[in-house]
């Protein structure tokens, strides 16, 4: 093997976190496999996605198009510590089986839950949190980013072709104005599903319109503010409103049906 080839070897090692799949405990820990599952009773589980920790380049570079200010600037950010994400959105026959209720609008037990309020999607966690004895949460915004990623520095983790993205998202191109079961596109390298369409999703996160600081560890966002963040994309957005970098942000206790959320657990 050339120096080249070895230097790449051990590069792509730690971006992708290889050989160490199973840990003593007989989880599978390699990135993009469902690595946990959550009971929430009655026959319905949550899968979520082990996602390895690493550096990352957040926000969007001066260059790219659509790029809107409050996407810079760029920076390094680094996640010490792996997490699991939700394989896709909370869909509505998971949020009825632990709020008891579905407000969504576009009907449908496999459909991404939304119309629930930033307030509410906490709600969620902490009860489901009760139920399964794990510590589920909102993720922050920097980890929604790194997931949805996936190890790409383009403006979509399949690429800077809008034309491709109908592959990956329920957006304006495709969607018929309104949600579809989760899942059905194609997940990114990570093994994620429907980051960048279907429902826009709720981050821990206050929102503020700039990232001030050139580097973080673990970023958690402002200690306080007005609105709450959201990532991701939806039915109703454009392809420049579907990108890795786009954020947006809305007050947390007014539910919309075009905003809905994923959870995290972290790691044990």
């Amino acid at each position: 093997m050339t120096r080249f080839a070895m230097l790449a070897s051990v590069v792509l090692t730690g971006l992708l976190g290889a050989g160490c799949s199973k840990g003593g405990d007989g989880k599978d820990r390699t990135p993009g496999s469902p690595g946990m599952t959550l009971d929430l009773g009655g026959g319905v589980t949550l899968k979520l996605v082990r996602i390895p920790p690493g550096r990352f380049l957040m926000g969007s570079p001066q260059g790219e198009r659509d790029r809107a200010t409050d996407e810079g600037p760029q920076r390094e950010v680094t996640l010490s510590r792996s997490f699991y994400m939700g394989l896709h959105e909370v869909t509505q026959e998971q949020y009825q089986r632990v709020m008891g209720s579905n407000p969504s609008t576009f009907p449908g037990a496999q459909n991404p839950v939304e119309k629930v309020t930033w307030n509410k999607a906490v709600e969620f966690c902490r009860k489901a949190s009760q139920s399964t004895g794990k510590t589920v949460r909102l993720p922050t915004e920097a980890e929604w980013e790194y997931a949805c990623r996936a190890g790409s520095r383009t403006k979509f983790s399949c690429g800077d072709d809008d034309g491709n993205l109908g592959n990956y998202a329920w957006y304006t191109g495709n969607s018929g104005n309104k949600t579809h079961p989760v899942g059905q596109k194609r997940p990114n390298n990570w093994g994620l599903y429907d980051m960048h369409g279907n429902v826009r999703e709720w981050c821990a996160d206050w929102y503020k319109d700039s990232y001030a600081n050139p580097g973080y560890t673990d970023p958690r966002g402002p200690a306080s503010g007005q609105d709450r963040v959201w990532r991701g994309g939806g039915w109703d957005n454009r392809a420049q409103g579907c990108r890795s970098a786009f954020r947006g942000s809305y007050i947390p206790d007014d539910p919309l049906n075009n905003i809905g959320f994923r959870v995290v657990v972290e790691s044990e």
